[in-house]
């Protein structure tokens, strides 16, 4: 943070204002739970340190702290590992699962094995938008361990394991940059590279006349004019052809046509040709990404 360095020691939490030079350490005396920290983790003036009676936060960098027990919903007081984004608090405990608070950190709720954890004994967590990474331990008795990964924002989770590429099951830290995901094993470093979700835009177009007087004759041309809408996300795509009962002859009987991106007004401007059907074809279509496109057809007959 700036020139400001945070340790995590077993004698308290040790911290510098000038770039490591000199530190000052805090303990129980200013709130931690335990002088033993495992692990700390700070964003601005708030501090998190995962010790061993508790999780304590400080908001003002580190000179007071509050801790958080079992009685505000943590799985266990021995706090391994702590990461946070926004409100969301995530405490990973030696015994007691993976502990999350959505109120930043005033209030808990706790996953476990029955949530998908591959062990309830936590050794380190890691957050990036919804995905969350739980490195669990293989060494108790009440899972296989491995690497637990949420897609929901913590609401269940899918466990990785050997048969999966992990170097071994227990995992004492993990780490996600874009889309590779770093585990460290007790049997060394295993990475992945996941594909990112792209969302898939599903378009959809709908198109209503306007009211007769809006059709205007003029020197053998006729204007007809419609109004399209796309849905959220997509664009307008206008071409002329034959199909949905016109003819091909219809189909030439189009002179000009075009669409107002911002009124959505579409204008085809026919040739005097004896009453012949004649119509533009209109697609919504993805702006970016992939997707599904949608047609639709405005058909009419030169007005007289």
């Amino acid at each position: 943070m700036g020139s400001t360095v945070y340790v995590a020691t077993t004698d308290g939490v040790s911290i510098s204002t000038d770039s490591g030079a000199t530190f000052t350490t805090k303990t129980t005396t200013n709130g931690l739970g335990s002088n033993f920290v495992n692990e700390v983790y700070a964003v601005g003036s708030t501090v998190y340190a995962a010790t061993g009676g508790g999780l304590s936060i400080s908001t003002n960098g580190g000179t007071t702290f509050t801790n958080k027990t079992t009685s505000d919903g943590l799985g266990d007081n021995n706090v391994t590992g702590v990461y946070a984004v926004g409100s969301t608090v995530y405490a990973a405990t030696l015994t007691g699962g993976l502990s999350i608070s959505t109120d930043s950190g005033a209030t808990f709720t706790t996953k476990t094995t029955s949530n998908g954890f591959g062990s309830n004994n936590v050794n380190g967590v890691y957050a990036a938008g919804s995905t969350v990474y739980a490195a669990t331990d293989a060494r108790k008795s009440d899972g296989t361990g491995g690497l637990s990964i949420s897609t929901n924002r913590g609401a269940s989770f899918t466990n990785k394991t050997v048969s999966n590429g992990l170097g071994d099951n227990t995992v004492n830290g993990v780490y996600a940059a874009g889309t590779t995901v770093y585990a460290a094993t007790t049997g060394g470093l295993s990475f992945a590279t996941v594909t990112a979700h792209v969302p898939v835009t599903r378009c959809s177009v709908s198109v209503s006349a306007l009211p007769a007087s809006t059709r205007i004759a003029r020197s053998g041309l006729t204007t007809l004019v419609s109004r399209a809408s796309p849905s959220a996300g997509c664009r307008l795509v206008i071409t002329t052809a034959a199909g949905a009962g016109l003819s091909p002859l219809g189909d030439r009987a189009v002179a000009k046509f075009g669409v107002n991106a911002v009124t959505g007004r579409v204008v085809v401007i026919t040739r005097e040709v004896a009453r012949l059907p004649v119509g533009v074809r209109i697609k919504a279509v993805p702006k970016s990404g992939s997707g599904r496109s949608s047609t639709t057809w405005v058909r009419t007959w030169r007005a007289r």
